[in-house]
């Protein structure tokens, strides 16, 4: 069945920053003294960090500096690492080719606001996004489906004729939870069978690819 509309989570699917995103992680929790591989962090990018830090920290360190943690890694991030995120390719035409044929676009993203505006002008699709998402319009972060959920409500879309399009097994176990179809990328970094093992139906190395194959996929194929 065509998609009416197709929802794309942004990092690590639109542009690549899925490596600085652990980096800076990595580098703040090292700063409050937690040491963890970059390999165990980097597996949880995806996450919002309110859904990330439980992972590697416990419920007092959580409630007593989870807050200031996570404020000096957005500082981090925005100071040493957001100049160094770039697009993959072919992701406006990718875009192009969807309004064309009468696909709407959507952005959900568990970045903030701010954020997420900065990537639009990376990827260069500011004007072509009907509508978006963040971590600021959703009380929790991927794998719930909150932001996703948002976004089918702003797009007046129906679970049925939406797919959701992201790098990571987070964004599909969210599209599950809300009952949503989901295809993954391969540009984040994931492997294909957690991708698959998630609930994806299609896989594809990056946008590029989805543009060359987009007529016989779920967006496009019947």
């Amino acid at each position: 069945m065509a998609a009416e509309a197709a929802i794309f989570d942004v990092d690590g699917t639109l542009v690549d920053s899925v490596d600085l995103h652990a980096r800076a992680w990595q580098e703040a929790f090292a700063h409050f003294g937690h040491k963890f591989a970059f390999e165990e962090v980097r597996a949880q990018i995806g996450k919002g960090g309110d859904q990330l830090m439980p992972v590697f920290l416990s419920q007092d360190e959580l409630a007593l500096r989870g807050k200031v943690i996570e404020e000096y890694r957005s500082q981090l991030w925005t100071a040493q690492y957001l100049k160094k995120v770039r697009p993959f390719p072919e992701v406006r035409d990718l875009f192009q080719r969807l309004l064309r044929r009468g696909v709407r676009v959507a952005l959900a993203s568990s970045a903030k606001g701010e954020e997420l505006a900065i990537y639009k002008q990376i990827a260069g699709i500011d004007d072509l996004v009907e509508t978006e998402t963040s971590a600021d319009d959703a009380a929790r972060s991927k794998p719930y489906p909150d932001i996703f959920a948002a976004a089918l409500k702003r797009l007046g879309t129906s679970r049925e004729d939406a797919v959701v399009i992201g790098d990571t097994p987070w964004d599909a176990i969210a599209a599950r939870r809300l009952g949503v179809r989901s295809i993954g990328v391969l540009c984040g970094g994931f492997a294909e069978a957690d991708l698959l093992g998630a609930g994806c139906i299609a896989l594809y190395s990056g946008p590029a690819d989805l543009l060359a194959r987009l007529e016989d996929s779920p967006l496009l194929g019947e």
